[in-house]
């Protein structure tokens, strides 16, 4: 058998059982609650009727909600509703007691809610304040205790090199510095203490003038004094006045000292002395090496012609194929042919409008020119009696061969232009061949290579800004249903089916053939003015009036390779030469500049871009100068007209 428990001998087994029973009897950790869902969330609950279960399993109902009126009375009724608090898992409400309330207030004051705890009691040394002279073991510590310092070796190391390539000298006797220096001496050595070290300016020597008893040239008289005292402080040739004194304990002290020694002190702060290794280039190496413009002729030099007659401001100009003649087209109304060598008016047309823009066929088997006149009106023409009968046939035969075919009225209200045949008198007198009406101004005509179809730009016509012309079978075509931006200028490529439109920013470069658009050219200028294909396809100019020439190589990129400002006002017309490396500019200020421009077979060598030549002639009129040139065919000759109302050709 076991042995019953023993107690202490002042205790009997019978007199402590019943305190047993009554301590566990009064514990309250061991009361039952009414709820024994457990440690979780109520919130599981909230759609049921119940609230958990008891001991048995069975469901807890949810008690009924009392009415807030009820809640007040109940609360103004009970003395102890300021210390209760509601239990959500239990749902009753439980009184705190004055050990609970102790503690919430322990708690608000922020101190420790034990009251029976006392943070400042006595500290327990664990181990003793006293140092031990002996240790408590006398045993060496094992060596597999030490571990070497990975970082203490690599400074050990690093010391060690630098001690190998002489940068630290051991044991290095110090040297003494002397305690005196002379202050006039020429130190003029870098101290060995830092390699950059700069010495600093030393104050010059004093002259005979700021001794205490100068000579008497020295002094100055009451007018010299006066005439010093008048003048700016940095103006004075001497900060100070000589002045004599009978011995030196009479020489007061120097007034300005602290400002003299605050503005040196201010120099060398202001401007810290650094010694700066210069490199010795030549100036001149730094520029690229270009050709001499000798070395780069033929190209326009001087005036050679000028053609007058005009009265008033010469917007449009075109030369022929065969570079005999040249027409221009002027405010005054008026359309005139010349003969380029002579300089002799051959025909003039007399219109009612203003002329906008004019160019001749392409093709040299024609003998034709379409001219903008008005509002809207381009006409057709082939000047009489100065072409040869193949080639008045020819020209016949394209302007006429479609007006044997009759359009419907349909037909004619789905185009947006109008063709209209010239009356016979017109056409034998002065070569009217067709007449085309469109609804707005037409501001530019180009023609294609062939010589069939022109293109015509309408600023202000919106979607029809642009329109393509056959004129062989009178067809016009608007091969945009929606323009972006505004339409500037517009140019056929001069050897694929590829087109370009020049917005007011943006260059649209379009197939034909695929009808998409291929490439966009960002020009990087505010407004283009005008554009210009090299002959040879892969290289662009365009002006601006932002000053701006823009050349770009299609193949390179979409951005300017060169960006060109040599003008001083807007830039009105740029054009490349149809055989020489060349191509000019036009601008507001009266100038044409003439550029050599070489494009290489190389695809990796860049185009070499030289300005050569500065044509003035020009007189600027209402803030307008040259209007448009035109390169000649086969000679490298140039022609402009300008707002002053002359033609000229340079060569």
């Amino acid at each position: 058998m076991s042995s019953p428990p023993r107690y202490p001998q002042h205790y009997s087994a019978e007199e402590k059982l019943p305190e047993i029973e009554a301590d566990y009897d009064s514990d309250s950790s061991t009361e039952e609650t009414e709820n024994t869902v457990g440690n979780i969330s109520l919130d599981k609950y909230k759609d049921l009727p119940h609230i958990g279960y008891d001991i048995d399993g069975k469901k807890i109902l949810r008690p009924a909600t009392e009415d807030e009126l009820d809640k007040f009375l109940a609360t103004m009724e009970d003395p102890d509703s300021w210390k209760s608090v509601k239990s959500d898992v239990e749902n009753k409400e439980l009184v705190l007691n004055d050990e609970e309330l102790d503690i919430i207030q322990r708690l608000q004051r922020g101190i420790i809610p034990d009251a029976s705890y006392n943070p400042y009691e006595p500290t327990v040394e664990w181990f003793t304040s006293k140092t031990e002279v002996m240790p408590l073991s006398a045993r060496p510590e094992p060596k597999r205790r030490f571990v070497p310092s990975k970082w203490e070796h690599k400074k050990i190391m690093k010391i060690v090199r630098a001690i190998r390539q002489g940068r630290i000298v051991p044991r290095k006797p110090k040297d003494e510095k002397p305690r005196f220096y002379n202050l006039w001496g020429d130190d003029d050595q870098p101290r060995e203490d830092h390699i950059m070290h700069v010495a600093a300016p030393k104050m010059k020597l004093p002259e005979h003038d700021e001794s205490y008893n100068p000579p008497e040239e020295y002094l100055l008289d009451e007018k010299e004094e006066k005439e010093w005292r008048e003048m700016d402080e940095e103006d004075r040739p001497k900060n100070y006045l000589p002045k004599k004194y009978k011995s030196l304990r009479n020489v007061p002290a120097y007034d300005k000292f602290i400002q003299e020694r605050f503005q040196r002190c201010l120099d060398l702060y202001l401007a810290p002395r650094v010694r700066k290794n210069r490199l010795n280039i030549d100036p001149e190496s730094l520029v690229p090496k270009l050709p001499s413009p000798k070395d780069l002729r033929p190209f326009p030099t001087r005036q050679s012609i000028l053609y007058e007659g005009h009265t008033s401001r010469i917007r449009a100009l075109s030369v022929h194929p065969n570079g005999l003649y040249a027409i221009t087209g002027s405010d005054d109304r008026t359309c005139r042919l010349w003969e380029v060598l002579t300089g002799r008016c051959l025909m003039m047309w007399q219109f009612d409008g203003v002329i906008h823009a004019l160019a001749w066929c392409p093709n040299p088997d024609h003998w034709l020119f379409a001219i903008s006149v008005g509002h809207g009106e381009v006409h057709l023409i082939s000047p009489p009696k100065l072409c040869t009968a193949e080639q008045a046939m020819n020209t016949d035969q394209l302007t006429k061969s479609a007006f044997g075919f009759t359009n419907t009225d349909a037909d004619m209200k789905k185009k947006s232009v109008t063709w209209m045949k010239a009356s016979e008198t017109d056409e034998e007198r002065y070569g009217f061949k067709i007449k085309i009406q469109h609804s707005q101004v037409v501001k530019q005509i180009t023609w294609h290579r062939k010589g069939d179809y022109f293109a015509t730009v309408s600023p202000d016509a919106k979607n029809l800004g642009v329109l393509i012309h056959q004129t062989s079978k009178h067809q016009t075509q608007s091969p945009f249903n929606r323009l972006k931006g505004i339409v500037q200028k517009v140019a056929f490529h001069p050897i694929k089916p590829i087109f370009f439109v020049a917005t007011q920013i943006y260059v649209r470069v379009y197939d034909l053939m695929q009808q998409q658009l291929v490439k966009t050219l960002q020009t990087n200028v505010k407004w283009v003015s005008s554009i210009d294909i090299h002959p040879g396809g892969d290289n662009v100019i365009i002006g601006s009036y932002d000053k701006k020439v823009c050349w770009f190589d299609m193949d390179l990129s979409s951005r300017p390779y060169k960006s060109l400002r040599y003008h001083e006002k807007a830039v009105r017309q740029v054009t490349y030469h149809k055989r020489y490396p060349l191509f000019a500019s036009a601008s507001d200020d009266g100038t044409i500049q003439i550029f050599y421009g070489m494009v290489y077979n190389d695809l990796l060598q860049n185009p070499l871009i030289v300005p050569v030549k500065i044509l003035r002639g020009h007189a600027e009129k209402d803030g307008l100068g040259v209007l448009n040139i035109e390169f000649h065919p086969t000679q490298p000759w140039i022609f402009s007209t300008g707002s002053d109302g002359t033609f000229r050709l340079w060569t």
